[in-house]
């Protein structure tokens, strides 16, 4: 812990003199926060993160990070050897071209400018990309079984098309194996943010200890990576008094009275700017939000999820003649995390249980979000009731099944060094399977099951497979529910009505 904290304060010192600050006054030289930020340890919401040192007002800037103290391409490409072998392979994409730099810099070690920042990046990470077969076949739903399969199909398809690159730039062997490719491009998801000038984004340091606060969700603790990883949102807001960065421009903020309150990139600032979502209290943690994402998005850019996601929903199979009926993108007919039926997916469904011969005439009353009367009304949510209960009845196990799973994994999880292979009879079929899966009996004693910290990443990314499904399935069940709350009233006004 004293290394761990030690070397913290060495990135902070590092950071500060590279003009990364969090106050326009003068800093002290040893850390580049204090005034509005600090690191702290949030266990139940991210692990580590910044934290708020004051009581912050929403809109107030509190951490600046200069151009030149982002990691881009273009600030990489001043190592003369990385810009001449990488200029002879100009069919790469950026983020390739971001991955292949990380690459490089690290294998410099301690004599890369940039070790400081690098040393500090996390050792592993649980992006879809990156789960073996039991886990992406524990995720049970098709949809998200394919996407985890799709996101390691595509890590591995861009790490060969690299290989070349890399091998002319003599990267070690450890650098250039699949392996090592899994980790830079989940540094690279996970942790670039947009800029203006290159879409693969840049890695931003302090910046990028911010956790995410899900859009209309910011005290929950924690969308499309290609429109941006931090996308930024502008609110009216009246200039703070105090003593804030905003004394420093007031031109600036003049100009930008309906201002960044997330993130973004100022050019006129030249630095990356990241402002307060909301007024915190001091000791609360400060989040960013990077978009709207639903639970697998995240899985398959962060490696995390939420258990109360406001952006979450669930996909149910239609009949090909809803589709053909409608205008909406397939995107748009999904279950809101709450269980509700989206405003498309219900105006498809009572466009298409209407007689053909009269959708012409009712069109603009669907196309109006309105019901078009309780028999199709009923008829609706009987359909979506009945589409829900057969997905969960085919899933190999229930609620109530993958709750008590859950518990078990983080009984097992709990474990300093080892099980008893006779505990294991108390966890069931599949935790048995996950453990012989992975081998993790020791080869000396069969009595035992040893886990190791490659076993215990691999039972965390199994244990966000099995959040993830335990999710969907609740939001099918809240659907139910729903439905079910629905038809009821109809009966009840129907029989009011005799």
């Amino acid at each position: 812990m004293e290394q761990e904290q030690a070397g913290l304060e060495s990135f902070l010192k590092w950071a500060a003199e590279l003009g990364i600050s969090d106050s326009h006054h003068s800093h002290s030289s040893s850390s580049c926060l204090g005034h509005s930020l600090t690191v702290s340890h949030f266990p139940l919401a991210g692990g580590r993160g910044l934290g708020a040192a004051r009581d912050l007002r929403k809109g107030e800037l509190i951490l600046r990070v200069p151009k030149s103290a982002l990691m881009t391409t273009r600030n990489l490409l001043e190592d003369q050897n990385l810009c001449h072998f990488l200029r002879s392979h100009p069919s790469l994409s950026a983020t390739q071209m971001l991955t292949v730099c990380l690459l490089y810099e690290i294998g410099k070690g301690k004599g890369s400018w940039w070790y400081p920042y690098l040393v500090h990046l996390p050792q592993s990470y649980d992006i879809l990309a990156t789960f073996g077969e039991f886990q992406r076949q524990a995720l049970q739903v098709d949809e998200a079984i394919w996407v985890a399969e799709k996101a390691l199909r595509k890590a591995e398809s861009e790490w060969k098309e690299a290989c070349k690159l890399m091998k002319e730039l003599k990267l070690k062997p450890k650098l250039l194996s699949l392996i090592a490719w899994l980790w830079a491009s989940a540094t690279i998801s996970s942790r670039t943010l947009h800029i203006p000038w290159d879409e693969a984004g840049c890695l931003c340091p302090v910046g990028d200890l911010f956790n995410y606060a899900a859009p209309g969700g910011e005290s929950n603790g924690f969308e499309n990576i290609e429109s941006s990883m931090h996308t930024s949102s502008f609110e009216v807001c009246s200039l703070p008094n105090g003593d804030t960065f905003d004394n420093v421009v007031p031109d600036h903020l003049e100009a930008c009275y309906q201002r960044l309150t997330d993130g973004g990139f100022e050019e006129d600032l030249a630095a990356y700017c990241f402002y307060a979502k909301r007024n915190y209290r001091k000791g609360e943690q400060v989040l960013l939000s990077y978009g709207t994402y639903t639970n697998l998005e995240l899985l398959e850019h962060y490696g995390f999820l939420l258990n109360d996601n406001p952006n979450d929903k669930a996909f149910i199979h239609l009949e090909p003649g809803v589709y053909s009926s409608i205008s909406w993108p397939r995107e748009s007919l999904y279950i809101h995390q709450n269980g509700k039926p989206s405003f498309a997916l219900l105006s498809a469904l009572r466009l298409w249980a209407t007689p053909v011969s009269q959708r012409k005439s009712i069109g603009h009353l669907v196309y109006s979000g309105e019901q078009i009367s309780v028999d199709n009304e009923v008829s609706v949510m009987k359909y979506i009731l009945e589409k829900c209960i057969i997905i969960l009845k085919n899933l190999p196990t229930s609620i109530e099944e993958d709750s008590l799973l859950l518990s078990r994994i983080d009984v097992v999880l709990d474990f300093t060094n080892h099980i008893e292979m006779v505990k294991l009879d108390m966890f069931g079929g599949e935790l048995r399977a996950f453990l012989e899966a992975n081998s993790l009996q020791n080869g000396k004693d069969d009595s035992k099951v040893v886990l190791s910290g490659k076993s215990r990443m691999s039972l965390n990314k199994w244990k966000l497979a099995v959040r993830w499904r335990l999710r969907y399935k609740n939001i099918l069940s809240d659907c139910i529910s729903y439905c079910t709350e629905v038809i009821n009233s109809f009966s009840c006004q129907s029989v009011s009505t005799t």
